[in-house]
């Protein structure tokens, strides 16, 4: 029954679809960029955010604070899931991709706006908080909408890489956001950091909305009402999928855990290891550097040998790396060692995470590709992204141990590992050359 689901969710994809164009792919991947840049930028610069708006007598209290408003966007990304996914199955990917997107620019002015605590008292955090969960909602329907048009409009035999462009421009964020904060960091005081510079990392994502919208506004459809509702729409045909969503759930968190540890190696550099701000987000650079060169690598490999391969290997291998990788950092505290332990985990990190993505698509019925995919990412970002950094940086204060982030990611990539074995794969050439095999008797 399983090689059933797959084969039939593969071939729901059989309308012809648009001719892709440059246009249409960089219309998608704009707001993919500017969606995360604002989202990151806030982590980068958590501790200076959590003195703007959360004083406290202690640095580790007002970090902990900023980094609480930082999980309470994730809140809103199940809902935004559901709302903005749901819409880019009824009325079409495009509308909900233009939607998420102005969301997302009302969001970021907004925080970027919104003065301290010491100028307009407990409105501060409320408002801040506020607009969190506003970007929560917008970066909720976004993955959904955009990873299925850019699938949709994909050759069968390039989806990997299609799709690998969703995590590249993700990293094309982190490395824009890192050259930012390096620029500042290098050029402003720390008083000017906490007082506007975060104020201008984030609000130059701003100055890219307009363009966004005029961008997003030229696509082509990928759902059209010709096409037939599938049986997978109604309860006993939504059966099959309940494996899928548990296995792409499990799958999710472990890569969430580790992408979103990783990501906290610039506040980890600054608060742990007692090194520079500018060392920090020199890794931060480094960090997306390699995994928006590593993405489309991955992507195109897991084209030509399959979804799996690429998904195990790379995660497996990670787990064995990781206790090793902290333990060099906390023992050697220099640029070096910082920039070369975060490269090669990011390597390692993003070589698989196109094969998720890509896999738990194809999984998908054509008509609730859109809404599902958004659903079952947001629940795993929601759940473990936004618990990551806090819970790291919690642990770190109770024990002191500069491990603690290796071992959270172990854990995390072991479970991972479990759920990959248990999936099937998906790849059309793998399917291709299995099909004598599934076909009946």
């Amino acid at each position: 029954m399983d090689n059933e689901v797959l084969v039939d969710a593969d071939l729901d994809a059989a309308p012809i679809p648009p001719r892709p164009t440059g246009r249409q792919v960089a219309a998608v991947l704009v707001g993919n960029a500017l969606s995360f840049y604002d989202f990151l930028t806030y982590a980068f610069f958590a501790a200076q955010i959590g003195r703007t708006f959360f004083p406290s007598q202690s640095a580790a209290g007002s970090l902990l604070a900023s980094l609480a408003a930082f999980g309470a966007g994730f809140l809103m990304r199940p809902v935004g899931a559901w709302v903005i996914g749901r819409m880019g199955d009824r009325l079409g990917r495009k509308p909900a991709m233009i939607l998420s997107f102005a969301l997302m620019g009302v969001a970021v002015a907004g925080l970027s706006l919104t003065p301290s605590y010491a100028t307009i008292g407990i409105a501060a955090p409320v408002l801040a908080v506020a607009f969190r969960m506003l970007q929560g909602f917008a970066l909720g329907g976004e993955v959904g909408p955009s990873s299925a048009f850019l699938m949709e409009i994909a050759p069968p035999n390039r989806r990997g890489l299609y799709t690998s462009l969703q995590f590249m421009t993700q990293n094309l964020s982190v490395v824009m956001a890192g050259i930012v904060g390096l620029i500042l960091s290098t050029q402003l005081s720390a008083l000017q950091m906490d007082h506007w510079g975060w104020r201008v990392a984030l609000g130059l994502g701003v100055l890219i909305v307009p363009f966004g919208m005029m961008m997003r506004a030229t696509l082509v459809e990928t759902l059209h009402d010709h096409e037939p509702e599938a049986e997978a729409t109604s309860a006993a045909g939504l059966r099959p999928y309940l494996k899928v969503a548990i296995l792409a759930l499990l799958v999710l968190a472990g890569g969430t855990v580790v992408s979103y540890a990783l990501t906290y190696i610039n506040t980890y550099a600054q608060t742990t290891l007692g090194m520079a701000i500018s060392s920090g987000f020199g890794a931060t650079i480094v960090l997306g550097v390699t995994g928006m060169l590593t993405d489309p690598v991955g992507g195109v490999l897991s084209d030509r040998y399959g979804r799996k391969p690429l998904m195990l290997i790379p995660t497996a291998l990670l787990a064995l790396m990781v206790l090793p990788s902290f333990w060099l950092l906390s023992h050697y505290r220099t640029d070096g060692v910082l920039y070369g332990v975060t490269g090669v985990m990011s390597v390692v990190a993003e070589l698989g995470q196109a094969a998720v993505l890509v896999a738990i698509t194809e999984m998908l019925p054509r008509r609730i590709r859109s809404g599902a995919l958004a659903v079952i990412y947001a629940v795993a970002i929601s759940v473990f992204g936004g618990s990551t950094q806090f819970v790291v940086a919690w642990l770190l204060d109770l024990t002191g141990n500069p491990l603690v982030p290796g071992w959270y990611m172990v854990a995390a990539s072991s479970v991972a590992v479990v759920a990959i074995l248990m999936m099937k794969e998906t790849a059309p050439v793998r399917l291709k050359a299995r099909a004598p095999a599934l076909a009946p008797a």
